[in-house]
């Protein structure tokens, strides 16, 4: 049954990939209608209909008894104005809900069944209780390589699919993706250039932060423009080979974004989900080719070297199912790369490696350069083995910074360039010895607490890497943020763990090596 006319208020609420409405206890048609709070419900207004949440208020300063509140998400979805008149209804439950009870059962899902759930996912049907029990339920009966390549599909088949060889006649397209979880491994802005400027196609959507410091669409957005219309991604990609821009506005894998925001909150990260995130964004984004990096650590996504290899075995049996060919390397994840950890301090970063400068960090230099080896030797007329060399060739000649800065142009460069948070505190080693342990998680969420990302100026400076010496009460890093509450709250966590402990070489890793890049 569909009831009367409401009229469409705009309360400006985030509800974050959901749609959510509000009605006012007293409004006729939450009595006529037996609507309760979390009631599934359909929303018609101007021909257009949404799925929502319904919310029900007392106070009528959010919605009178004859309006209908609409999250800023529901607001968007719905696509008419403020004012406007809107129906509500029950709604009935979303198709695949069977589905959804099966796995919840612990069985196996066909092709068929992966395909409806992501449909009704991405069509914002389900709400983040049903969204969380997918999360859940995928989790706790992992998904079998089948599934995970099902799963996958659907995924990419809901999205925008770009197609490069259309729209610059390219018909090899590269890309590069770390699985996180390493604070400051701001290596596609160095991979990205460099791989452009040996001639290859290399367009980069990437993410912003959600749990981290810092994503690369955060620290890009430090020096240029990254929320680009596909239209205007097209045109500095035929311009530079190359762009490195916020994916949020290319519509790829749309279903991906809404079950990350359940996945995040809840810790989970499971292997099949993560395969099928990553895998259905970058055949989504018109990849061909893909180097993977897996960071193995203590305090890394992937802890240990069987995990790892259990993992890169099913990338490869999912992205060779879906035509595209994947290079994955495992690298040293047992501590932050380079020395900035938030946007404008990795933003600093990889400029003093593209500009050469004698300070830059070592270890984010000689990791995109493995990385960016990689993918050169993709170009068929490059034989194995050579691609790193070129590659140094490139970023030691100027070429990448030049391309850098043609990249910066073409995206929009900043006039009004964020700076450093100017309010610091140093955390001191309690102890002479050397750095034996930096925890990637603690580090982290320190910078997080110093306001990073979204005080672009705020983060952590790290001092001292793992093996260096260290005296007693010399600084181990410096934390900057840009309000005083911000800096209070991160040297409370500091105070606590500061994430970097001091011990005897002898304590160090058996196999480390300064700092190393290793494949296992």
């Amino acid at each position: 049954m569909t009831l009367a006319p409401l009229q469409i208020r705009r309360v400006g609420i985030d509800t974050w990939r959901e749609n959510v409405v509000y009605l006012h206890r007293d409004c006729p048609v939450v009595r006529a209608a037996g609507f309760q709070a979390l009631s599934k419900v359909e929303v018609h207004a101007n021909g257009q209909a949404i799925l929502a949440v319904l919310n029900v208020v007392d106070d009528e300063r959010i919605v009178s008894n004859c309006e209908l509140g609409l999250s800023e998400d529901a607001f968007e979805r719905l696509g008419v104005l403020e004012g406007h008149g809107a129906s509500i209804a029950h709604a009935e439950p979303p198709a695949s809900i069977a589905a959804l009870h099966r796995k919840i059962n612990g069985e196996r899902l066909g092709r068929q069944e992966l395909a409806a759930i992501i449909r009704d996912v991405a069509s914002a049907r389900y709400s983040k209780i049903e969204l969380a029990a997918f999360v859940v339920a995928t989790n706790q009966y992992e998904l079998d390589r089948e599934e995970v390549l099902h799963l996958t599909e659907a995924m990419i088949a809901v999205g925008r699919k770009l197609d490069w060889q259309h729209q610059v006649g390219a018909g090899l397209v590269v890309d590069k993706h770390c699985i996180g979880g390493i604070p400051g491994n701001r290596t596609s802005m160095l991979v990205v250039p460099i791989v452009a400027a040996h001639g290859m196609l290399c367009p980069k959507t990437s993410s912003r932060a959600i749990t981290s410091p810092a994503g690369t669409a955060d620290t890009m957005e430090v020096l240029a423009t990254v929320e680009l219309s596909f239209e205007r991604m097209v045109e500095i990609v035929r311009q530079t080979r190359a762009c490195l821009a916020w994916g949020g506005t290319a519509d790829l894998s749309p279903a991906d974004d809404i079950l990350i925001s359940v996945e995040r909150p809840l810790s989970i990260d499971s292997p099949g989900q993560m395969v099928a995130s990553i895998l259905s964004k970058k055949v989504a984004a018109g990849a061909t080719h893909l180097v993977l990096d897996i960071p193995v650590g203590p305090s890394a996504k992937v802890r240990s070297a069987p995990e790892a290899q259990r993992l890169k075995k099913l990338f490869e049996y999912v992205a060779g199912h879906l035509g595209l060919q994947l290079d994955v390397l495992l690298s040293d994840g047992r501590q932050p790369i380079g020395a900035g950890i938030g946007p404008v301090l990795e933003a600093r970063d990889v400029m003093a490696v593209l500009q050469g400068e004698p300070g830059a960090p070592q270890d984010l230099r000689q990791k995109a350069l493995r990385l960016a080896g990689r993918m050169i030797e993709f170009d068929p007329d490059v034989r194995g083995g050579q691609g790193e060399r070129i590659a140094r060739d490139i970023l030691d000649s100027g070429r990448a910074l030049a391309r850098f800065n043609a990249l910066i142009d073409a995206q929009g460069r900043r006039a009004d360039r964020p700076v450093l948070g100017a309010l610091t505190h140093e955390v001191l080693a309690s102890a002479n010895g050397v750095v034996i342990e930096l925890d990637n998680l603690r580090i982290a969420r320190i910078a997080r607490l110093a306001g990073a990302p979204q005080a672009a100026g705020a983060g952590l400076l790290l001092l001292k890497k793992l093996g260096d010496p260290v005296r007693c009460g010399e600084p181990l890093y410096r934390i900057h943020a840009a309000f005083d509450a911000d800096l209070a709250f991160a040297r409370a966590h500091a105070d606590k763990d500061p994430g970097c402990r001091v011990g005897t070489p002898e304590q160090l890793p058996q196999d480390f090596a300064g700092g190393s890049f290793f494949s296992l």
